[in-house]
C-alpha cells in the first residue's frame, strides 16, 4: 500500500463512522490516526456524547474480531486476558482466551475496575502480548484499543493513575455536537432500524497492518523533528508544568505526525501535522502546578496550546 491508500483507507473508515456519529469529523480522524499508528485511545467525556456508539462504529468498520468488556469493580484480571481451567476429559489444562485477544477491544468506563484489572489490560496494550501462568500469548495485529470513561463520576470509580494515563496514545473527548449535527442525528436515529446495526466493513485488518507499515516511510525534515523536541522540552521547563511529556510521548508524537501527513495524501511530515496532532497526543501526557503560577482555567490541553504558541515552526519546512 502506497500513501494515497493510506489517504483512501482513512476516508473510508471516516465516511463510514460518519454515519453513526454526526458533526465529530476531526474526532473521527484522529481514531483513525491512533489505529493506523498502532496506538490505543482513551475517551473521556460525559455521559452520553457517543463514545460507547463511536468505539462500536470503528468496530464494525474494519473486517476484524471485535469484543467489548463492561469494566466493573468485580471484574477480574482472569477475565480480561482469560484463564487455564482442567479439563478432565483429557487430563489436561487447557487455556480459555479472553476478550482480549481480539482485533477491536471496546474497555467501557476503564475507571471502574480496580487497579490490579486495569493494569491487566494496560500490560497487553503496553507490550502487545500478556502472561498467564508463566505462558507469554501475543496479541492480534492490529489490536486496538477505545477505552471509554465518565470523568464527573468519582464514587465506586477507580481514576487511572498518570503512568498508566501514559500508555494511551490518544486522550479525547468529544463533547457535545453543534445543533445542526444534533438535527441530522435525531432524523437518522428516529426510524425503527439502528443505523449502527446497518455498517458494513469498508477495511480488512490486512489494510489496516499494510497502512501502518506504509506509514513509515513518511519522511521528517530534521527542521521538523527539532519542532518536536522542542515542543517537548518546552513541556518540560514550563513553570506552568510540574512533570513535563515523557520520552514516549516524543515517539508517540512523531508517530501521530508521520501518520497525520498520510492521511493527508503526503509523503512528508509538515509543521500542521505536528500541531494537529500535539493536544490529544500529549495533553494527559503532562502534569499542571496545582498552586504558583498556575492559573485555575489551565487545563491541559490549554497548557499545551500554550506551549505550541510560545514554540516557533520552522520556516519552509
Amino acid at each position: 500500500m502506497d500513501i494515497h491508500g493510506v489517504a483512501a483507507l482513512a476516508e473510508a473508515i471516516r465516511a463510514n463512522i460518519g454515519k453513526v456519529i454526526f458533526g465529530k469529523d476531526a474526532e473521527i480522524r484522529l481514531i483513525i490516526n491512533a489505529l493506523i499508528s498502532g496506538g490505543h485511545v482513551l475517551l473521556d467525556d460525559i455521559p452520553g456524547t457517543g463514545k460507547t456508539s463511536l468505539a462500536r462504529a470503528l468496530a464494525r468498520s474494519v473486517d476484524g474480531e471485535g469484543k467489548r468488556i463492561q469494566f466493573t469493580p468485580d471484574l477480574l484480571p482472569s477475565d480480561v486476558t482469560g484463564i487455564n481451567f482442567y479439563n478432565q476429559k483429557t487430563g489436561e489444562f487447557v487455556f480459555r482466551r479472553g476478550p482480549v485477544f481480539t482485533n477491536v477491544l471496546i474497555a467501557d468506563e476503564i475507571n471502574r475496575t480496580t487497579p490490579r484489572t486495569q493494569s491487566a489490560l494496560l500490560e497487553c496494550m503496553g507490550e502487545g502480548q500478556t502472561t498467564v501462568d508463566g505462558v507469554t500469548y501475543p496479541m492480534a495485529r492490529p489490536f486496538f484499543v477505545i477505552a471509554t470513561q465518565n470523568p464527573i463520576e468519582s464514587l465506586g470509580t477507580f481514576p487511572l493513575p498518570e503512568a498508566q494515563c501514559d500508555r494511551f496514545f490518544m486522550k479525547l473527548a468529544l463533547g457535545y455536537p453543534a445543533a445542526d449535527s444534533e438535527r441530522g442525528m435525531m432524523d437518522i436515529h428516529g426510524g425503527a432500524a439502528s443505523p449502527l446495526a446497518s455498517l458494513t466493513p469498508v477495511a480488512a485488518t490486512a489494510d489496516v497492518n499494510a497502512a501502518a507499515e506504509a506509514v513509515k516511510g513518511v519522511r521528517i525534515d530534521a527542521s521538523v523533528r527539532d519542532y518536536i523536541l522542542s515542543i517537548v522540552t518546552a513541556t518540560r521547563e514550563s513553570e506552568r508544568i510540574r512533570l513535563g511529556v515523557s520520552p514516549r510521548g516524543t515517539l508517540a508524537l512523531l508517530a501521530a505526525s508521520r501518520t497525520a501527513a498520510a492521511i493527508d495524501g503526503r509523503d512528508y511530515v509538515i509543521p500542521d501535522d505536528v500541531k494537529s496532532v500535539a493536544v490529544p497526543v500529549l495533553a494527559h501526557r503532562i502534569i499542571a502546578h496545582t498552586q504558583g503560577t498556575v492559573r485555575l482555567t489551565d487545563t491541559n490541553e490549554k497548557l499545551i496550546e500554550f506551549v505550541l504558541d510560545s514554540v516557533p515552526a520552522p520556516l519552509g519546512a
